[in-house]
């Protein structure tokens, strides 16, 4: 097999969802059977890497001439209740709902040993700045549901709790080992309306 082919399918399938059988077939689709797709999905992506950039504020993508990003520029929305994500397609998500009347703060990542994944001491920092220049009262965690999304959240309150700032999750609605992706606008007004208050310790038990 040719190295350029054997990179090709090695890069896509480090896509989410796409194992190594699927980036083959990918691969060779796109080189054998659409010329075209491959021309404008090559297009596509260096437009991408023109264009776009993170927020400089809240980590959301946007365009290199806009910054910060609609979202933080935005009058009408409250800097007083901040949403922490942990990456930029969780705000489109939570943004299809249409209720979420505050800003957003992305960690770009979560506690995932398995995964060598973190949320390293600048993302730490830059959300209590973000606290404390914004005056912000509760800080609403849109985590996923799963093990390490649970563990991110627990450190997050823990962290915050000196601030005295107000921490809440969103509640029912998302099903447990489930993601944001995964859910409905309805699902996520019913989760977003019953968030919960999180505490440093939660889930312990006493002895």
């Amino acid at each position: 097999m040719p190295e350029a082919l054997q990179q090709l399918i090695r890069v896509l399938s480090r896509l989410p969802g796409i194992g190594r059988r699927t980036a083959e077939r990918m691969a060779y689709r796109l080189l054998l059977r659409n010329q075209d797709l491959l021309h404008d999905l090559r297009e596509a992506l260096e437009r991408a890497g023109r264009e776009l950039t993170l927020c400089g504020r809240c980590g959301n993508l946007t365009s290199v001439d806009r910054q910060p990003c609609a979202i933080c520029r935005d009058p009408g929305r409250t800097p007083k209740i901040l949403c922490v994500v942990e990456g930029a397609p969780d705000i489109q998500i939570l943004e299809q709902a249409n209720t979420f009347p505050g800003k957003y703060f992305c960690l770009r990542g979560k506690l995932s040993p398995m995964r060598d994944e973190t949320v390293t001491r600048e993302i730490l920092a830059g959300l209590m700045e973000r606290i404390r220049e914004d005056g912000v009262e509760e800080v609403l965690l849109g985590l996923n549901t799963d093990v390490e999304s649970d563990a991110t959240a627990s450190m997050l309150a823990e962290a915050l709790a000196p601030t005295g700032v107000r921490v809440t999750r969103l509640a029912f609605g998302l099903p447990a080992g489930s993601g944001l992706a995964y859910s409905d606008p309805e699902t996520l007004q019913r989760a977003m309306r019953g968030r919960q208050a999180v505490g440093f310790g939660e889930g312990r038990r006493s002895s």
